[in-house]
Order: C-alpha cells, then structure tokens, then sequence
C-alpha cells in the first residue's frame, strides 16, 4: 500500500531531523563566528549567512520544503558572494563553494521528502537534476583539485633548445652551486624535455648516515654533491665524507667523522681544490692578485676536499683517498672557535659549504637565532688552502680586526653573520657573502652603528685580503630575521643598449629579488624606499623607510587582505579570517610588538637557502619559495639566565622563547589553520621563471602535493599540487629542463624550462632537501642526474639515500 501525502517513515524523519540538526550546527559555528569576525571589523557574510543556515535548519527539522529553497538560496548567494570575492581563481573559489556545493545536493536530494511531509508534491523529477547538477559541479570542483593552477600561466612561443656547444660542454661540477658564480646550470642536453619520460634510476647509494637526531632536534640531510671527473662526493648530517664511482655508485672510500651537535646536524656541500692546476690570475683592473701555492709533488692531497663540520672546524681531505691533510692546520683540521671567546655548542656552528676563493679558502658560521644578546661574533675568515693558515678576517664589529683578535680580546660578539653560502668572481678576485642579523634577530635597541650597517646585507669582499668593496643593505634594523639566506648567481644583466653588465642576483626572506652591479654593489634594477610604520618597543631604532626591489617580480610577498585567508573548507576559513583580523599587520614590514602581530612573509621566507638556478642561453632565472605566516609577539619579561636552545627542528624556537639580556621573551607561530594549514590562499610553494631581458615572470607554477603530508600532520594520499614550502635548491639544464626536489611529498620532479609544465617525476623512498646535480661521466659520456633524500622538512620519514638517474643505454 503506498504512504499518503504528508506520513514519512521512522528512518525518513530521522534523516530529516539530523540534517536540520547538521545545518543549526553548521549555521551557528558560521554566525557565532561571524559576529566575532564582523566586530573585528571583517565581512559580514558568515554572520548573515549562519542566521539563514539556522533558519534552514530549523525547518528542515520543522520537515517544512522552505528549508530547503532557504539553503538552496544561501547557497546561490554565496556563489555570487565568492566571485565578488575573489573573482574565478581556483582555490579561493573551491574553498568557498565546495562545501556548500556537497550540502546543497544532500539537500536537493531530501526535498522530496520535505514536499511529501508538508502535504506538497515532492516533485521528484526537478528535485533530482537539480541534485545532479550540483553533483556534477562539486565533482568538476573535486576533479580540479588535482589539476595544476599556475599563478601565471605560460604565454606565447617557448624557446627552442640550443645545442651545447662542445666547446663549453660542462666537464665537471666542483663547488657548491656548480660553478663559483652559483649558476646551477649545466651545460649539458643528453637528457631534455622531449625524452626525459625515459629517464631511470641508474644507480643507488646508502650512505648509513640516516638523519635521526637523539632528541629530534635539527638533523637532515640537505647536501647538494660534487663530482670531479669519475668520482662523486658527499657528505652527511654527521659530516661524514664519501667519494663513490660516478657511474655505478660504489663505494670507493669514506672518512666517518661522525661529528656531533647538539641541534644543527647537517652538511649542505663540500669544496675542493686542485694545486696540480694552473693558477687563474683576475682580469679585472684593480684586482688583488690571488696569492700562489704549491703541494710537494708525490704529497698526499694534491687535489683536496674541503668541509665545515657541525663542530666548528674545518677540514681538508685528501680527494684520491679521504685522508686528512696532513699540511693542512693540525693535521687536516683547523679549530674556527679560536677568538670567538664563549662558543660552546650550539651557539656557532657551521652551515654552508666553504667557499673556495683562488686559493683562501672563506667561511661564515652560524650563530643560533633568538637565544640572548651576548652571543659569538659573525666574523668572516679566509684561510690558506693548502696549509690552513689564517690569511684575514673580517670583524663587522670591528674593522680594525684583520686577522686573530690582540691578545685578551675576541672577535666582536653578536655580531651580524655570514651562515648561507657565498659566490666567487675569478675576474675581480671578490668573494660574495648574503649577511644576516645581528643577535638577538627581532630586538635592536643593543646593535652597533656597524650592527646596523652589515645586518642583511650583500658584502663584497677582497678574496686575498679581507678587505671591504662595497655593503649593500636589503632591510634596515632588520626586526625580522630576514636575513639574507642564500648564494648570489652571478649573470650578465642585458642593459637598454645591447650591452650587458657583470650582475649578482639573489632572493631574500622578504620575497624580494636584487638585482646588483658586481664591481659597484649598485641596484641595476629599481629599489624604492618606501616609508613604513614604527612600533612602540622603547629605545628600539625603527627605521622610517624599508627598501622593496620593486624593479623585479614580488614573490609571496603581497599585502595579505581578509579575502586572501583561506582553509580547506569554510569552517576552518572563518577561524583564519578571524586570526588575521585579530592580528595587528601592516604589510611586508610589520614590526613586532607587545601585541600579535603578523610577518608575511615569516621568517623561513620568502626565498632561503636553496638559491636561484640560471639560464644564460635564455637569460632566465628560476626561483623557489615557501609561503608561510608567522604571527610573533614580544612579551614583558624580567631578566632571566634561562636560554633557548637555539634549535633548527620543526618546531623548535615555536611558542615563548627568552631573549636574554633584553626586557622581552618572543612568543611566535606559524599562521596555520585549525587543520595545520596555512591561512592564506594557495600556492605554499612555487617556482618562478623570470625573464631578466625584461625582468618579468614567464611562469609561475605550484610546486609539490598533499601526498605524503595533510590537516593535522595525517598523510592524505592524494597527489594534489596545492603547493607546497619548499626548501633546497633547484638544477637548470640545457636540455629545456628545471628539476627540484625540496618538497613536502617524495618527488623529484622536472619542469619544461620553457613553460613550466611538469614533464616527469620520479617517487623517492622518502623527501628531499637536497639540491640536484647533474654531470657526464668521463668514462661513458652518460648524462646523469643526482640526487640526495634523506627526509623532508615535515614529515618523520628518513632515509640515507643518494639517488642517480640516467637514460636507458
């Protein structure tokens, strides 16, 4: 017997009930919220939108069909609402309408059950392709998720690939960014965009050095290797050293330091040197001549492999065998604490690869971040190659300090730092150093007139003798921790004539790129300084102006709006917005304060320590970046002998943080959602293509998935190229190709240099940050591509794998 007009069943009016129940839920988070973001000063739509939601809930559970046409209508203003919004970008969009898309087909698909409980006709039929069409629509926007969405989208004609030259055809890859210049280019195209589909692993090395920390605090492996004709080299968090086959991976000797820090273990590269080689002189009028030296002939290391070490020294290798040098300092290590004074683990350690400048040998050292103001001094060294002798020093605390500091002194303390790597320029004998803050990185009222001087700053340097060429500053009373992180890349700058000019190019934490005259330090690009507000930290010396190198593309450094926070649905959304409208922020350089406030970008970036890949046939450049918030509050503290630890994990320097010897701790977080998602919109991570003949993006692509990472630090599986923070650097080929692997999920990928589509990708065993390599083998002339993985930023997986990849014979 059929059910009259007006009678549901038990389960029928169950299911009515629960979803009304569902809606009043959903509509109260939404207008509770809402009047919380609305009295913030925020939008008014989740607060009106929840009233109508609970009202459509109410008479759902009422089982009257005005509840449902309410919802319906909700739903459609929303859609109008969202592209008033953000106009018709993909994640903005999707992460407004999907959720509601979903509910309003449940809903469609009950309201012939609300007809039929109100006595009306429960029109089945228009019911049902409503419910489809907005099935159909949610799925379109579920499908699109794992679709990539360039945030500019490539245009025109790509370049066609140009042979290399045999003449200039790459031979081998001796410093840390491929060349002293750090170009990450390599002239090489055995393997291109057209058949790299076929590329395999050829070989796979385990170094045995896993990067597990005891108490998970800062190991990871982040090298990029070297290759000098048939050999490879690495090295490993404990700083251990390896020479394997460069065709087969084998083992063909290892020299197990085995050093041990208590926060930063890690080896980003090595340096090596040949004294069998001819001495290159600089060309440039001016130049210091670089200072000759000899090895014994039948001597151990007449070719040599140089490496800091996580405990402060600095050590030379034999490269034919892994024996230490014996007339390298004592006995193939040189103590770098010496005239530091107090620099006990893990106040200073080492971060970079030395840089290897004609024959002095040049490093930085890391000083921990936000730990107390008396802290060892960011004094710059050159030492002898071959017998470790040091040759000067650069105290930016005091110039006078040429080389160890008068008995009863040290180096000044706190001072501003070099920890990235630098660049070397053979024709002026000048060495590149990125300079970071002084200690204590976000307090300034304790710096120097010198603090003030060469905090975040390019310096050039005489390789020979030390000596200051120019400083170019990039924040001034940097308040941030916007350090300069990375090594310049040296280009030829195409100027309006036709002719060029020799040029560094770099990124900095802030999101910006500079673009500098290598002789004179000037901007070849424009550089506004433009005003920005003081905050109320007393005595602190805020500086009026802040410089935006606006002459060059901004990257993940926009001025955030309300419209910009983002979540995975509309829930977690609203809490973003109601974050940010509760933050006090002022763009780029919002200064910190005793109220939150918020840094976008933080201070993992913008750009770190990757670096920038170049393509001079092209005259391109490809920049990676991570988008991540940080909110930072300076709280009141009486003066306390209590430290951070000056740790380099996850989340270590996260929460209230001392800052001893000032009148503040610092209480800071990433700006992530609920879920442990970034609040503002997607991409996290991107890379860039910039045309430097115009200095305008060719492409802009999300990097990475959700596949090994998601809400609440649970894998999801699901390969969506979202975009993830990235970390290590990128590899360019003349083969039309750009590779990277510094992601959150177990990819190395590669990218058509032309356009930005992703044209392959091989599954690591886990993540990387490593930098890709490429060489050819002396021996086969095989083109191979290499990479290290042993753990992404993120995740807990790790590993101590050294992967290579070549075509198929």
């Amino acid at each position: 017997m059929m059910q009259s007009r007006g009678a549901l069943g038990p389960a029928a009016r169950i299911w009515l009930f629960v979803l009304g129940a569902v809606l009043i839920l959903c509509g109260l988070f939404f207008a509770i919220g809402g009047a919380k973001l609305a009295m913030l000063g925020g939008s008014w739509y989740f607060l009106i939108a929840g009233i109508a939601i609970v009202l459509s809930g109410l008479l759902v559970v009422l089982r009257k069909p005005a509840g449902a046409l309410l919802f319906g209508l909700v739903t459609l203003l929303t859609a109008v609402w969202a592209v008033w919004e953000v106009g018709l970008e993909f994640w903005p969009l999707n992460s407004r309408l999907l959720a509601f898309g979903v509910g309003a087909t449940v809903v469609a698909l009950s309201y012939p059950l609300l007809g039929r409980a109100s006595g009306r006709s429960p029109a089945t039929v228009p019911s049902f392709v409503v419910a489809i069409l907005l099935a159909c629509a949610s799925a379109a926007g579920f499908a699109g998720m794992f679709v990539s969405h360039p945030s500019v989208a490539f245009s025109g004609t790509p370049d066609a690939l140009v042979k290399v030259d045999p003449a200039n055809e790459q031979k081998n890859w001796e410093a840390y960014g491929n060349t002293s210049g750090g170009s990450r280019f390599v002239a090489l195209d055995q393997i291109t965009r057209d058949n790299i589909g076929k590329l395999q692993v050829a070989w796979t090395y385990r170094t045995g050095d896993t990067p597990i920390s005891p108490g998970g605090n800062g190991a990871e492996d982040q090298q990029t290797p070297l290759q000098v004709g048939d050999r490879v080299f690495l090295c490993t968090p404990h700083n251990n050293v390896i020479a394997i086959d460069a065709d087969t991976g084998k083992e063909i000797w290892k020299n197990e330091i085995n050093a041990q820090s208590s926060v930063w273990m890690r080896c980003r590269g090595l340096a090596y040197f040949d004294a069998t080689r001819p001495l290159v002189q600089p060309t440039a009028a001016g130049s210091t001549p670089v200072t000759p030296v000899s090895v014994p002939e039948g001597a151990l290391c007449q070719r040599r492999i140089l490496m800091n070490t996580i405990t402060a020294e600095l050590i030379a290798l034999d490269a034919d065998t892994g024996a230490f040098c014996p007339d390298f300092g004592n006995n193939g290590r040189v103590d770098l604490k010496v005239g530091l004074g107090e620099a006990a683990d893990p106040s200073y350690v080492l971060t970079s690869a030395p840089t290897l400048a004609g024959t002095t040998v040049v490093v930085g050292g890391r000083i921990a971040d936000n730990v107390q103001v008396d802290m060892p001094g960011g004094v710059m060294r050159g030492f002898d190659v071959v017998t470790g002798e040091l040759r000067w020093a650069f105290d930016p605390g005091n110039p006078e300090i040429t080389t160890l500091p008068p008995a009863g002194q040290t180096y000044t303390r706190s001072t501003p730092n070099v920890w990235a790597s630098m660049s070397y320029d053979p024709a002026s004998n000048t060495v590149f150093m990125p300079v970071g803050s002084p200690s204590v990185d976000l307090y300034g009222a304790t710096r120097t007139a010198l603090d003030h001087k060469y905090g975040a700053a390019m310096l050039a340097l005489d390789a020979t003798t030390g000596r200051e060429k120019w400083v170019y500053q990039t924040v001034h009373n940097d308040l941030w921790d916007f350090d300069v992180p990375m090594q310049p890349s040296f280009i030829d700058f195409p100027k309006a004539d036709g002719t060029t000019v020799p040029a560094l190019v770099f990124g900095t934490k802030a999101g910006q790129i500079y673009v500098l005259d290598r002789a004179t330090g000037m901007p070849l690009t424009q550089v506004d300084d433009v005003p920005v507000k003081a905050g109320s930290i007393p005595n602190e010396p805020y500086s009026p102006t802040q410089k935006l190198s606006v002459g060059m593309p901004q990257i993940g450094a926009e001025t955030l709006t309300e419209s910009d926070m983002w979540g995975a649905t509309p829930f977690d959304q609203l809490l973003c917005r109601i974050g940010f409208k509760g933050m006090r922020y002022d763009g780029v350089y919002t200064v910190p304060g005793t109220d939150l406030a918020l840094n976008f970008p933080g201070s993992l970036g913008g750009m770190n320590w990757g670096g920038i890949s170049t393509d001079p046939v092209t005259n391109t450049i490809f920049v990676n970046d991570m988008r991540l918030g940080l909110w930072i509050q300076m709280v009141e503290a009486a003066p306390t002998e209590a430290v951070s630890s000056g740790g380099e994990a996850v989340n270590t320097g996260m929460g209230v943080v001392p800052m001893k010897g000032t009148p503040y701790a610092v209480n800071k977080n990433r700006f992530l959602s609920v879920l442990g998602i970034p609040c503002q919109k997607p991409p996290f991570g991107s890379m860039t293509a910039i045309d430097m003949k115009t200095q305008k993006i060719k492409w802009q692509v999300p990097v990475g998935t959700v596949e090994d990472t998601g809400p609440l630090g649970i894998k999801m599986g699901l390969p969506i190229p979202v975009g993830m923070p990235t970390l290590g650097g990128t590899l360019a080929t003349q083969g039309g190709l750009v590779f990277i692997a510094g992601t959150q999920d177990y990819y190395l990928r590669a990218f058509d240099s032309a356009t930005g589509k992703e044209v392959w990708k091989a599954r690591l065993p886990v993540g990387s940050q490593g930098g890709p390599m490429s060489y050819k083998s002396p021996k086969t002339g095989k083109q191979y591509i290499v990479i290290s993985a042993g753990g992404a930023r993120q995740s807990p997986d790790r590993g101590d794998y050294v992967i290579a990849y070549a075509l198929p014979d």
